[in-house]
């Protein structure tokens, strides 16, 4: 398969060349970025390279901040340069000096609680964008053993990984998208792990099935529409975790959560995104 690789020029990095990589491999196409001095290379399958769609993302971002120059080029790149450029940019990543989540080309490490290898291929979530590394902070200190919980925008798989690896009684993942749900499977047979996976959206689910600790990392409009569906199948007490969303969303995300019984009890930002706790009162 032919590649191609988008070199960004950005004025400013930060949080610019977070919100860039959310768009394109979240909203887009694109499956891999390696950071560069001067801001970002994004590659993208060849046939689905659409410099509309790269210029929208490019005028979101204008939008945010008027001052803020960004330029590009595009070239196509054979397989084999791609996957070498890839494998030399994508590093690993240490959260919180208790999680390592790193690519099966990378080093193992001992001086951690918890090891997680994760082929990225064409799904989101390797802890280098902010809000998994959020979303992955926030479970280092919930007590998960014996509970059930539900990973909504699985991804790759990386939460629910940990979330098992923590002692989850029960670990239930879904996204919507094919190529994510092989990438998850991929990765919880690569560590071992016992998730159950499933293809869909908010829709699969039922109040009949109930969990204590409800993950949901994708983005604002989403989190806004299934809130609802989140909280009919957290049970009472239970806790809810929210990203996927810039620091001025929370407002919105609030309100929708307090017609739903769900109050915020911990807030956490990095590079402008943010992660919310949020706790289901009792009936």
């Amino acid at each position: 398969m032919k590649y191609t690789e988008v070199n960004i020029t950005l004025s400013k990095h930060d949080p610019f060349r977070d919100m860039l990589v959310y768009c394109l491999g979240d909203e887009g196409p694109y499956d891999s970025f390696v950071e560069t001095e001067k801001g970002l290379k994004a590659y993208v399958p060849s046939q689905n390279y659409d410099d509309s769609f790269l210029k929208r993302c490019i005028s979101d971002l204008k939008a945010v901040d008027n001052m803020l120059d960004c330029e590009y080029t595009v070239s196509e790149l054979p397989d084999k340069d791609y996957n070498e450029e890839w494998e030399r940019g994508h590093q690993a990543v240490l959260v919180e000096d208790f999680c390592w989540v790193r690519a099966p080309f990378h080093q193992h490490r001992e001086d951690v609680a918890f090891e997680i290898e994760i082929e990225p291929k064409m799904s989101f979530g390797t802890a280098h964008h902010s809000t998994t590394y959020l979303m992955l902070s926030l479970l280092r200190d919930e007590p998960l053993s014996g509970r059930r919980l539900l990973d909504m925008g699985t991804g790759t798989g990386v939460l629910a990984i940990l979330a098992a690896m923590k002692g989850a009684a029960y670990v239930e993942a879904i996204d919507v998208d094919e190529l994510a749900y092989r990438n998850a499977k991929e990765n919880f047979e690569r560590n071992g792990v016992d998730v159950s996976l499933l293809i869909g959206d908010a829709s699969l689910l039922t109040p009949d099935k109930q969990f204590d600790v409800i993950l949901a990392n994708i983005n604002r409009n989403i989190l806004l529409r299934d809130m609802a569906a989140y909280s009919s199948v957290l049970v009472d007490g239970g806790t809810l975790f929210l990203s996927g969303f810039y620091e001025h969303d929370v407002l919105a995300l609030q309100n929708k959560a307090l017609e739903q019984g769900l109050q915020i009890v911990l807030q956490k930002n990095r590079d402008e995104w943010c992660a919310l706790k949020l706790v289901k009162k009792l009936s």
